[in-house]
């Protein structure tokens, strides 16, 4: 009997050690996902990204919609002004900021950004059911930068319908955009009651090469726009057949995490509206043969 006890210590005390090791490596696990997040975020707003969108309207009917993005860069001394962790949630936010100069962006293009400030932010979770509202903020994201290059350089929409008889018999329209875009800014983002994510991007630019290869002057123009993000997928594909280098930044004593709740719905929940405020980049884009 002394003996089942002694054993029932040793399995609690190992329960204990293993769930106190397992909680904290939970909470470095999310904060360091959240520091690569949002050093990604600072590299696609600088250096750029190349995005490939295709959306399919089949008979009327929403098809499917699809964006692929990609980037790559060498980074460094990238600055965490803000770590924050909810350790209900298993959520951490990261801010991050970098002081840029002469960089290449992601088309090879040498970019002078006069040492300006950059800072972006990023969420990140080590636990299966706390992801749904931050993957709708990383896919609100994509399609605002999406909006960004259909706004700036056009894109090919390509249809082909048939009637007989007074009846639609087919009806099929394709857009596809394929670009390089670079120098967006965050303006902010935000979640709605349902977890779905909106996420605002500006770009400031003078001159572009649209889809066409025409030359197109913005005077310094701002061009803002807000992409969406869907946390629950409910949606029932409609049947069809397809046709045819940073300078060094100033050294900073060692962040602080904080622990506090993140207003970040995980299902259902109320709105929630943030924004960065950082120096304003000179962006541009240049678009592809899909």
């Amino acid at each position: 009997m002394k003996i089942n006890k002694c054993l029932t210590g040793v399995v609690i005390s190992i329960f204990l050690i293993s769930f106190s090791a397992w909680a904290g490596n939970k909470k470095l696990m999310s904060i360091n996902a959240a520091k690569i997040l949002a050093e990604r975020a600072i590299v696609e707003s600088v250096v750029g990204l190349k995005l490939r969108n295709k959306d399919i309207v089949e008979s009327i009917a929403a098809a499917s919609s699809s964006i692929d993005a990609k980037t790559s860069a060498t980074i460094k001394n990238v600055e965490y002004r803000e770590i924050v962790y909810d350790r209900d949630k298993d959520i951490a936010k990261v801010v991050a900021r970098i002081k840029i100069d002469k960089v290449k962006n992601i088309i090879g293009k040498d970019i002078n950004y006069g040492n300006l400030a950059i800072e972006r932010v990023a969420f990140a979770t080590s636990t299966p059911g706390s992801d749904g509202a931050l993957k709708a903020l990383r896919a609100a994201e994509l399609d605002a930068y999406k909006q960004l290059a259909k706004k700036i350089l056009g894109f090919k929409l390509e249809s082909n319908t048939s009637v007989k008889d007074f009846l639609l018999t087919s009806d099929h329209v394709q857009t596809k955009l394929l670009a390089a875009i670079w120098g967006a800014r965050l303006e902010g983002y935000r979640w709605d009651g349902d977890g779905d994510a909106y996420v605002k991007l500006s770009m400031k630019v003078d001159e572009v090469e649209d889809i066409m290869g025409q030359k197109i002057h913005y005077d310094d123009y701002d061009i803002l726009v807000e992409g969406t993000g869907a946390s629950v997928g409910d949606f029932n594909p409609a049947a069809f057949e397809t046709s045819t280098s940073a300078e060094p930044t100033e050294h900073h004593a060692l962040i602080q995490v904080r622990e506090e709740s993140l207003d970040i719905p995980l299902s259902h929940g109320p709105a929630r509206t943030e924004s960065i405020e950082d120096e304003r980049p000179s962006g541009g884009a240049q678009a592809s043969e899909y």
